[in-house]
C-alpha cells in the first residue's frame, strides 16, 4: 500500500483545508524533500482570497525548506547527503526555449505551466509534507541556518535578480519605493552593495523598520511629493537608480520620475491592476535612462541567494511575522493576507 501525506489545498475562496494525498516516490534524478517550512508568498495569498482565478483544489507553495528524505537512482547521495539542509527552485523551466538557453531561464515560455502531473491535486505543492523534485532544482543550505530563514531563499533570489537589473556602483543613490518584504530586502543587498539608500514608505511603523536594516534615509510620500523630495536630496540629479516594489501604476510612474540622467529604474512587482503610465520619449532619449523589470529568480540568483542567506549575509528575521503548523494553515493564511503583514511561514 502506498505511504500517505498532508497537504494544504486552497479549496474554495479563503477556506484551506488538508487533503490527504499518496507520499511522492522520486525517480531516478530526483530528490524527495521532507519540508520543514513554506512561506506564504503573495501569490498564494491572491489565489486564497481568488483575486488569482485558477482552478480548485489546488496546493500552493512555492518558497520552502527542508531536508532530503531521498534521491533516485542516478543521483550522486555524496552530492545530495540524506538529512542535508536543502531549498529548492519549484519554478517549473523547460530548459529548452530560447530564453533558457541564453541564461535566463526566468523568462522560459513555460514558466507558468505547473509540472504537476504527479500530483493527486495540482499545484505547486510546497504546502505539504513531502514533495519529489529534480536534482538540478535543489539547493544545499548550510546546517547553522533555521528552516524559516531558508524558506527566503526564493523570495531573496527574486530580489537578487531585481539588484542585478539595477547595476548598483559603489556610493550611488538608491531609492526603494515599498517598504515590504520586497522593499526590505532591496534594502539589504543594496546596502551589501555599497549603496546610499532613501527608502519611500507611507507606514511609520515600517519606515523605522527599514532605518534598523540599514536605509540610510526614510521619507513619507503622503507628506511631500516624492520625486521632488529625491532631486533635493541629489542636488537637482535624481536618484541613480530606483526599485518600485508596490503594484501600483501610478507609483511606477513616481520611480520614472525620480531618476536622472543614466538611472537605472527597475519595476519590480507586477502591477494591478495594469494602468499604462506616462513617459516622455525625448527625455528618454536625451537622458539614456534605463527601464527595464525583474522577473522571478534565475538559476544564478537563487544560487547566489542560498549562499547569501547560509553565509549570514542577509538575515531575514525581522521579516517573519509569524510561524504556523500546517494543521493551523488556516489561521496562517488569514493572518497573510492581514494587510502590513510581513512573511507569514507554515511549519511543520
Amino acid at each position: 500500500m502506498s505511504e500517505k501525506m498532508k497537504v494544504a489545498a486552497i479549496t474554495d475562496e479563503r477556506k484551506v483545508e488538508i487533503k490527504e494525498v499518496t507520499k511522492p516516490i522520486p525517480s531516478a534524478n530526483q530528490i524527495l524533500i521532507n519540508i520543514k517550512a513554506c512561506a506564504l508568498c503573495t501569490w498564494e495569498q491572491r489565489a486564497f482570497t481568488r483575486l488569482t482565478k485558477m482552478p480548485l483544489p489546488f496546493v500552493g507553495g512555492h518558497e520552502i525548506s527542508g531536508v532530503i528524505e531521498a534521491v533516485g537512482e542516478k543521483v550522486n547521495v555524496s552530492d545530495f547527503p540524506i538529512g542535508h539542509k536543502v531549498a529548492a527552485r519549484l519554478i517549473n523551466v523547460c530548459g529548452k526555449c530560447y530564453f533558457c538557453r541564453n541564461g535566463m531561464e526566468n523568462l522560459c515560455v513555460e514558466i507558468n505551466n505547473l509540472d504537476d502531473s504527479n500530483m493527486e491535486i495540482p499545484g505547486t505543492g510546497g504546502l505539504g509534507e513531502y514533495i519529489a523534485v529534480n536534482a538540478s532544482q535543489v539547493y544545499k543550505l548550510s546546517d547553522g541556518i533555521s528552516f524559516e530563514h531558508g524558506a527566503f531563499a526564493e523570495p531573496l533570489a527574486c530580489v537578487v535578480n531585481s539588484i542585478e537589473q539595477g547595476k548598483i556602483q559603489l556610493g550611488e543613490n538608491v531609492v526603494v519605493i515599498g517598504g515590504g518584504v520586497m522593499g526590505m530586502l532591496h534594502i539589504m543587498l543594496s546596502k551589501l552593495k555599497g549603496a546610499y539608500v532613501i527608502i519611500s514608505e507611507p507606514d511609520e511603523t515600517r519606515r523605522r523598520l527599514t532605518l534598523e536594516l540599514g536605509a540610510d534615509i526614510a521619507i513619507d510620500p503622503l507628506e511631500k511629493d516624492p520625486v521632488q523630495t529625491i532631486k533635493d536630496m541629489t542636488e537637482g540629479r535624481g536618484a541613480d537608480v530606483i526599485f518600485n516594489t508596490t503594484p501600483i501604476s501610478a507609483v511606477a510612474e513616481q520611480a520614472v520620475n525620480m531618476a536622472g540622467y543614466a538611472g537605472r529604474v527597475v519595476m519590480y512587482s507586477s502591477i494591478h491592476p495594469d494602468k499604462p503610465i506616462s513617459i516622455s520619449p525625448q527625455w528618454l532619449h536625451k537622458s539614456q535612462a534605463i527601464i527595464t523589470g525583474a522577473v522571478s529568480p534565475s538559476v544564478r540568483s537563487f544560487e547566489m541567494a542560498v549562499r547569501l542567506l547560509s553565509k549570514g549575509l542577509i538575515n531575514p528575521h525581522k521579516l517573519i511575522a509569524g510561524t504556523y503548523c500546517l494543521a493551523d494553515v488556516q489561521k496562517a493564511f488569514e493572518m497573510a493576507v492581514v494587510p502590513n503583514t510581513y512573511r507569514i511561514i507554515v511549519t511543520q
